[in-house]
């Protein structure tokens, strides 16, 4: 038992060191951090080449990068000669240079050298600078020799590149690049490398007017260094003395701001981003933009903004978020205008046109009804407060008029048209279709200038792609996306199954294209009548009511350009409209950018048809005036021409007669274009050429008032609202009646009463009180015209 005890009692002499070595080895394993920074970043907005666009200040105050990976070579060669000169051959401890320095300040009785290498110095700035004191260093070697089990060397010169101190609160060597020079550390001369090198060592000496000479003196002696290694020849070195230090730092770019400011609000904070931005192309878009604030705020416009973007990918090229403040009042100059919701006004409209082409509800010129209207308490107006009584769908659209745009929306359904905004990439949408009405058209609604450039940018897109795609399956819903700002790092192609269709077909989006590219804007776009330009360009504009908005967006094959221009505030200015402030901006950007060849015609979905020249619908045959055209296939089931009737008329064509007050054998039968008379009674006043119907012969019995006249206001089985007067008297409502022949009379009678008679202008104002009514019109022909409405509310 003795001997066993004997021989046991060393062994747990060797379990406990076993013990202990397992326990110091496991701190020496663990003593080094997951992350050896918490230190808050800037954050950083590069653009698509890694040019500093703009950065913000971190939180600590610290002009402090996010780590970066690589240095440059000129950098690293300059610091490891300066700091550490075995640094790619020790194992985080230099012994030998350790034993120097502790020789030195035996020698000189205080410290004057520490023997650090990098890894130590970064271990040393990871901890904060704690008391440099024996016990620190042995911590600091410790961790040094750790530091380097765990990553590379180049991996440890980039961490305290990243982490230097570099005078001031500049932090890190990319910081320091462009505080100090105004570029990248990729750019940097022997001569800076070597002063930032030397830098983290003493770093007050890059304070402006102090020790200025001692700061050239280090240097300088470094500079020699690397010649005498080999690694610089005396003529770069000789160069390299020649350049100035530094004066006070300088203040670091300042473009796309907004764009930083969205991308930290989008989770990007403290990261350095590489956008797809053209740096070049940005500050010339924001120079641009702010000449014409220059303009603008003369009429107390203080905000605009502007962005281009890929069409192909949709890749924004530039974002200018709004104006730079120019004076002490901020005007909302910090608003991104880009992703704020704001009335859209006319910008939506060609999305209309092109869904109507696409299901063949329309053909590119179909006569839509320009007349007042009343639905159902909406009353729409023209810009210019003038009706055409009826005009082409393309002629409307390029005119920006709202009656028909709302006559348009009403035969496609606002419902299905509210279901194609949001499928096309329209966020703002956020209530029911029931909330917007028929005001959608009209800026009912708000919209993003991201959201609608990028929808602009995807039907260019659609059409391109459709050339890309072989067969009968040549569309892919997925091109129509948002546009995007960030740099897409994925190198996996997207595959994606081809469909048949698409949000909009490629030929309705060509000629909906094709009729944005008229560069003479009548009515409410003749504030921008020319633009003498090389390029082809489909381009929109859009003002919202109260003249709060100014829109204009522009698309090529190539770019899409969105251009905002109002106040932030929402406070409207008189002429500030999409024609006369947006469109000069949007047009200033486009020549900036190359021209190339315009969109292709997809004939493969296209058809060649005969179309009537007055109406624009489909030839029947009786159209004296046949007109060539191409229409999408869908447009073969368009209507035929609903305007063009057979009459029959007295041998000289005066009077028209039926076969109850002639005989067939003189009875004339001729086609007439005839258009409602409502229509009539306005399109006539603008088309001098329009025969109006001739009348019927005195002893012509006709059938029905329809046919002669019509209700203008209020339109029949309407629902009413007559307000007070300012006096509190009550209101009235103004009767409204057009008739074919402007010399009759028309006799008036409500409920039975007869009221008065009018003639040429019928307009006759009435008082009914709450409830429903019937309005009986007849005129000296005895024809009879009678229609009910309701009065809701007489208050």
């Amino acid at each position: 038992m003795t001997r066993l005890a004997n021989i046991a009692s060393p062994l747990k002499k060797y379990q406990w060191y076993l013990g202990a070595l397992v326990i110091l080895l496991c701190v020496y394993f663990y003593c080094l951090p997951e992350n050896l920074f918490q230190d808050p970043y800037s954050t950083v907005l590069e653009d698509r080449r890694g040019e500093l666009l703009s950065a913000t200040i971190a939180d600590d105050g610290q002009w402090r990068f996010p780590e970066s990976r690589e240095i440059p070579d000129k950098f690293s060669e300059a610091l490891i000669t300066y700091e550490d000169k075995r640094f790619r051959s020790h194992p985080g401890v230099d012994l030998l240079s350790m034993g120097r320095a502790i020789r030195q300040n035996i020698k000189a009785g205080r410290v004057v050298s520490g023997g650090s290498t990098l890894s130590m110095q970064l271990i040393r700035l990871s901890r904060k600078a704690k008391d440099r004191n024996i016990f620190e260093k042995i911590i600091e070697i410790v961790m040094a020799t750790r530091l380097e089990l765990s990553y590379s060397k180049e991996e440890i010169l980039a961490m305290y590149a990243s982490h230097a101190p570099f005078g001031g609160n500049v932090v890190g060597l990319e910081a320091a690049c462009w505080r100090y020079f105004g570029r990248a550390s990729a750019e940097l001369s022997w001569g800076e490398a070597s002063m930032l090198a030397v830098l983290p060592n003493a770093p007050s000496l890059i304070h402006p007017g102090r020790n200025r000479n001692l700061l050239r003196a280090k240097r300088d002696f470094l500079l020699d260094k690397l010649k005498s290694k080999g690694i610089i020849d005396a003529f770069t070195c000789s160069l390299a003395k020649d350049e100035p230090l530094p004066d006070e730092p300088l203040p670091l770019p300042r473009h796309a701001r907004l764009l930083l400011s969205r991308a930290r609000q989008e989770g990007y904070d403290q990261q350095k981003i590489k956008t797809t931005i053209q740096s070049s192309l940005q500050v010339r878009v924001e120079q641009i933009v702010s000449d014409h604030q220059q303009r603008l705020k003369g009429n107390r416009i203080f905000n605009a903004a502007a962005l281009i973007a890929d069409v192909r990918n949709g890749e924004v090229l530039t974002y200018v978020g709004n104006t730079d403040r120019n004076d002490d009042e901020s005007h909302g100059n910090d608003v991104d205008v880009i992703t704020a919701p704001r009335s859209t006004g006319s910008i939506l409209k060609p999305f209309l046109y092109a869904a109507m082409l696409d299901e063949g509800k329309i053909l590119p010129k179909t006569l839509v009804a320009d007349i007042p209207t009343v639905i159902n308490g909406f009353s729409p107006k023209n810009f210019s407060k003038d009706y055409d009584g009826a005009v082409s769908a393309d002629n409307a659209l390029i005119r920006s008029l709202n009656v028909p745009a709302v006559h348009m929306l009403r035969s496609y359904r606002y419902e299905k048209f509210h279901s194609l905004l949001k499928g096309m990439g329209m966020t703002t949408l956020v209530f029911p279709p029931d909330h917007y009405g028929l005001s959608l058209i009209l800026g009912g609604a708000e919209g993003t200038l991201w959201d609608i450039a990028g929808m602009y940018a995807s039907m260019g897109r659609t059409s391109l792609n459709y050339f890309e795609h072989p067969g009968k399956n040549r569309y892919d819903r997925k091109d129509f996306h948002a546009l995007k700002y960030i740099v897409d790092k994925s190198t996996k192609s997207r595959i994606s199954d081809l469909e048949n269709n698409s949000w909009l077909s490629a030929s309705a989006i060509y000629q909906t294209l094709n009729v944005l590219t008229e560069v003479y804007r009548p009515g409410e776009e003749s504030g921008w009548k020319h633009f003498d330009g090389a390029k082809k360009i489909a381009w929109k504009t859009g003002t919202s009511f109260g003249f709060r908005d100014g829109w204009a967006i522009g698309v090529t094959p190539g770019y899409v350009v969105a251009v905002w221009v109002g106040n932030a505030s929402g406070e409207g200015r008189p002429g500030l409209t999409g024609t006369d402030a947006a469109a000069p901006l949007m047009f200033d950007i486009f020549s900036q950018l190359e021209g190339g060849p315009w969109f292709q015609m997809p004939r493969m979905e296209m058809e060649r048809i005969t179309v009537c020249a007055l109406s624009g619908q489909r030839n029947t045959g009786i159209c004296d005036d046949v007109d060539t055209v191409w229409v999408t296939k869908r447009g073969l089931e368009s209507f035929p021409c609903s305007f063009h009737k057979i009459i029959h008329t007295t041998a000289d064509r005066k009077y028209r007669v039926h076969s109850g007050c002639e005989q067939l054998n003189k009875v004339a039968s001729t086609n007439w274009f005839v258009l409602p008379p409502t229509q009539e009674h306005f399109f006539k006043t603008k088309h001098q050429t329009y025969r109006p119907l001739p009348p019927y012969r005195k002893d012509c019995d006709v059938t029905s008032a329809h046919t002669s006249m019509d209700l203008v206001y209020p339109k029949p089985d309407s629902r009413i609202f007559i307000p007070r007067e300012l006096n509190g008297k009550s209101g009235r409502a103004i009767c409204e009646l057009v008739h074919r022949n402007p010399n009759i009379t028309v006799h008036w009678h409500l409920d039975g009463t007869y009221l008065g008679s009018t003639k040429k202008n019928h307009r006759l104002a009435i008082n009914p009180d709450e409830g429903r009514h019937l309005l009986v019109m007849v005129d000296d022909d005895g024809n009879t015209l009678e229609e009910y409405f309701e009065v809701l509310s007489s208050l």
